[in-house]
């Protein structure tokens, strides 16, 4: 983690602390893009970025404390410690105690977790807590596919969304279909391929992933669900709900982001 975020420091002792690493935009939120820049070979680079936009860390529990374990005890006693062990510059993530308290989170937030008061933390599980998030739906400018890993199958849509000026920017996918779905795509986007075929830069987090794209006149809509926006962009996978023959493509537009 130094090697990244040279700038993060944390309180002196012995500790084991549930967390993440945070950079935000301009706007106060998270900026996933400006975080993952820092994943970067070049030290210079990554020091530069450290001072132009900074990390912070996110403290959400407190598993251990010098010698004693905290895991079996509830969270609200691991919740009290966790308190009188952050100090600047770790953040200690916000907590309320109703739902209706929360609900302004699911409106600005990826989503908010609900924790059991007396849960004991569980590494791994998912045990007397829930993540729930605001689930919304938009229509999307098919724009290209991935191919999947099986041949003559599609793995991934690619959506993208008409901006003000025309342009058509790729904003997100969609994968999760069934075997058969994937297989019966082949041929359902095959009338509308324009011929262009490529390959992405590698990934950072994945080197070896395969980026070969198919591009498609922008003349089909499908519906879709996403639940979190960033840049401009849905960070988690999309899921088709529908295709919409009765769409213009033209009036999928990125405003339907920022509603």
């Amino acid at each position: 983690m130094t090697r990244y975020f040279p700038e993060l420091k944390f309180p002196a002792g012995r500790y084991v602390l549930d967390g993440e690493v945070v950079v935000r935009g301009e706007n106060g939120r998270e900026d996933f893009d400006a975080l993952g820049q820092r994943i970067h070979p070049a030290a210079s680079r990554i020091n530069r970025l450290a001072g132009e936009t900074p990390a912070v860390f996110i403290a959400f529990d407190l598993l251990a404390r010098d010698d004693e374990t905290l895991l079996d005890l509830p969270f609200t006693e691991r919740r009290a410690a966790l308190e009188a062990l952050v100090a600047d510059p770790i953040e200690l993530t916000p907590c309320v105690g109703t739902a209706e308290e929360a609900d302004v989170w699911l409106q600005d937030a990826e989503g908010v977790i609900a924790k059991e008061r007396d849960a004991p933390y569980r590494p791994g599980e998912r045990v007397g807590m829930v993540k729930v998030k605001r689930v919304r739906t938009i229509d999307a400018v098919v724009k290209g596919y991935r191919p999947g890993k099986a041949e003559g199958t599609v793995g991934s849509l690619i959506l993208g969304l008409y901006t003000e000026d025309g342009g058509l920017p790729e904003v997100g996918h969609s994968s999760g279909f069934t075997a058969k779905e994937k297989r019966e795509l082949v041929e359902r986007l095959k009338p509308y391929e324009t011929g262009e075929r490529g390959s992405g830069d590698p990934s950072r987090w994945a080197s070896d992933r395969d980026l070969e794209w198919v591009a498609l006149r922008p003349e089909l809509v499908v519906e879709v669900t996403f639940d979190h926006v960033s840049g401009h962009r849905i960070r988690h996978g999309t899921k088709v709900q529908r295709w919409r023959e009765d769409k213009d493509p033209r009036e999928c537009t990125i405003n339907q982001l920022l509603s």
